[in-house]
């Protein structure tokens, strides 16, 4: 999974803003940034085929996507920003809006909006091009942005009393997605295909298909439990409120089936743990291979070494032997 760590504080005080605003025109969208002192702010990045996630730290600035901006850096893109620090205020032409902790703005890229950070902040973005997000799940993009909340307790403020419930489950998964992708830990590459599930459910709201809806529940469901060696379709579609049956066909509908899925996100999650150092993990450090099969929910040891090669192309031993002893694949 490409990760790219990006900060300011190698930069001379005057290039700060400039280093920010180039760096952020080719990781997510371009923008005018203003800052009333130097600008302490770092981003990691990453990168999927289609899908960028972010995770922002950052001190007071303001910044502004202005229909110039958007003239030399068209994005046609959705953007969702996930609140975790620090206040923000958001404006466009449909008006002014307070977000705190908790909330989750998505709107268009490619119309104007300006954001500022009074104290700083910290932020998680997911940036999604509307083609994608069409060719997934088939929905047409409303222009207005839209608030909903990803706090458990589903907030008191004013912009969490106006969210959609519906959107509320999915904002939580995309957060818990997007923060352990960009987070300390070393984690499997995210599901491009659950990202863009979550983010047209955030965008369309009512208006989304009930089989993107009911996809993105159950992937979501999966990544959540892939630890359990009970997990299968009975499980996730009693989670979700589905029969097996409308499961299946969910998954059909998507070219894969439910064990298919469930296996691939497993493997990826037990390469995760084989490549891991061991100073930088807590648990995988002197584990065996059988050891980490049965973390991912493999009940055979012997079944995990066949499927690993058969998906990576490598042995499961080669991969921790290769990265323990400090070298990549």
């Amino acid at each position: 999974m490409p990760v790219l760590v990006f900060s300011t504080a190698g930069l001379p005080a005057a290039r700060r803003v400039e280093g920010w605003e180039s760096h952020n025109a080719a990781a997510l969208i371009g923008l005018d940034v203003r800052a009333d002192g130097p600008l302490e702010a770092t981003e990691v990045n990453v990168q999927l085929p289609e899908v960028r996630l972010a995770r922002v730290r950052g001190s007071a600035h303001a910044v502004e996507r202005t229909a110039g901006v958007i003239g030399r850096s068209p994005a046609d893109s959705v953007a969702i920003y996930l609140t975790l620090r620090g206040d923000a205020s958001f404006t466009s032409a449909d008006g002014s809006r307070e977000l705190h902790p908790g909330d989750a703005l998505a709107c268009p890229t490619d119309r104007p909006f300006a954001r500022r950070f009074a104290r700083g902040l910290e932020e998680l973005v997911v940036t999604v091009p509307c083609a994608a997000l069409r060719a997934r799940a088939g929905i047409s993009l409303a222009g207005k942005p839209t608030i909903t909340s990803f706090r458990a307790d589903r907030g008191t403020g004013a912009s969490a009393q106006g969210a959609p419930a519906l959107t509320r489950p999915y904002a939580r998964a995309l957060a818990r997605l997007t923060g352990r992708a960009t987070g300390a830990a070393r984690t499997p590459p995210p599901d491009e295909g659950t990202v863009l599930d979550l983010v047209a459910v955030l965008t369309a709201g009512r208006d989304a298909a009930p089989a993107t809806a009911h996809r993105a529940a159950a992937r979501c469901y999966i990544e959540e439990h892939l630890a359990r060696p009970d997990l299968g379709a009975e499980r996730i579609a009693a989670a979700i409120g589905l029969s097996e049956r409308q499961l299946s066909r969910v998954f059909a509908a998507d070219g894969t089936s439910v064990p298919r899925h469930v296996l691939a996100r497993r493997l990826h999650l037990a390469y995760s743990m084989l490549a891991a150092k061991p100073a930088a993990t807590s648990g995988a450090a002197g584990e065996t291979v059988a050891e980490v099969a049965a973390r991912c929910g493999f009940t055979s040891a012997a079944y995990f070494s066949h499927a690993f090669r058969k998906h990576f192309g490598v042995r499961a031993s080669d991969v921790a032997g290769l990265f323990r002893d400090g070298g990549s694949l």
